[in-house]
């Protein structure tokens, strides 16, 4: 079996610690494909069964065992995305990937190589947050792969390639659309990191006092505001648009629940807001900015997604 070659990792007849280290970046990998750690950590499992289902001889045999485990948790994925579209479907309601809460040592990954390649590239800390993610959701099965091995990852189209099952030169082009993709996505300017954080602040600030005029001062006036309950919990079935219409609806939501507290956070890798009531999150807010103004809210309140920011 030919594999493609994992960055900082070569030689036959790797020791039990030496596979086990590539499950962080295997997690990381298959958590920016799935958009979900559950799903991640059952594709990582299902990987290393197929390691250990393998002969000592065979294994021997793999030149690249971290290649061979990035190869096979990419096809796992690959199969799992063909399959969720029809998943999403059957969904109450908008979908929105499940948010990581900032302690999640995987989150970044932990690849420190360089390579040749010139392509556009994208961090590992890009690739996590929410507007990203989203965006990735709406791409065919083989995009997502490629996009990701390669602008995320490092690989070179000629180890996609072996990975999904297409020329070099198609997985090029599928690269190529992700990335187009991204760029339609972002229209503005992203503030800086300290600009992003304190207008979140000014956001659960005029939240909580129901402040509608600085709510929508605050929002682009084409803004978005996504929920996800899951039909497990009330959560509107579809997009809110326009400053106003949201500024409104989050002023109205704010008296829906008592007793709920808002605290600042990092929501994948960017500043966002939690709402825990009794010492339980119900909801993570996810934000988009562009210039000085929010652009798309993402509130994810279906519990089954919450379950890593409820954690003691």
């Amino acid at each position: 079996m030919t594999t493609p070659s994992a960055p900082g990792h070569s030689g036959p007849g790797p020791g039990l610690s030496e596979i086990e280290k590539e499950r962080r970046q295997l997690i990381g990998l298959a958590y920016r494909l799935l958009g979900s750690p559950a799903e991640a950590e059952d594709v990582v499992q299902e990987t290393y069964a197929r390691w250990y289902a393998m002969t000592p001889r065979q294994r021997e045999g793999i030149a690249s065992p971290g290649g061979w485990l990035t190869t096979v948790a990419s096809r796992i994925c690959l199969d799992l995305l063909g399959s969720a579209r029809a998943r999403r479907e059957r969904y109450t309601g908008e979908w929105i990937p499940e948010p990581v809460p900032p302690d999640t040592e995987w989150i970044s990954g932990r690849w420190t190589g360089t390579t040749a390649d010139p392509a556009d590239r994208v961090t590992l800390d890009e690739s996590i947050n929410m507007a990203f993610l989203v965006v990735l959701d709406a791409m065919t099965p083989a995009e997502r792969v490629a996009f990701i091995l390669h602008d995320v990852f490092r690989y070179s189209f000629a180890e996609v390639a072996g990975i999904v099952g297409r020329t070099p030169a198609a997985c090029r082009q599928l690269a190529s659309s992700a990335r187009r993709r991204m760029r339609a996505s972002q229209p503005g300017v992203t503030p800086p990191a300290a600009q992003r954080a304190d207008i979140v602040r000014a956001f659960k600030q005029a939240w909580e006092a129901k402040d509608i005029d600085a709510l929508i001062g605050l929002l682009a006036p084409d803004a978005t505001a996504t929920g996800d309950g899951g039909g497990i919990v009330p959560a509107s079935l579809h997009p809110v648009e326009g400053a106003e219409r949201i500024a409104r609806f989050l002023a109205e939501r704010a008296d829906a629940v008592p007793g709920v507290t808002i605290t600042e956070c990092r929501v994948n890798g960017q500043p966002g807001l939690a709402a825990r009531r009794d010492g339980t999150t119900v909801s993570v807010l996810a934000f988009d900015l562009a210039g000085d103004r929010i652009t798309r809210i993402w509130a994810v309140l279906n519990p089954e997604k919450l379950r890593l920011w409820s954690r003691d």
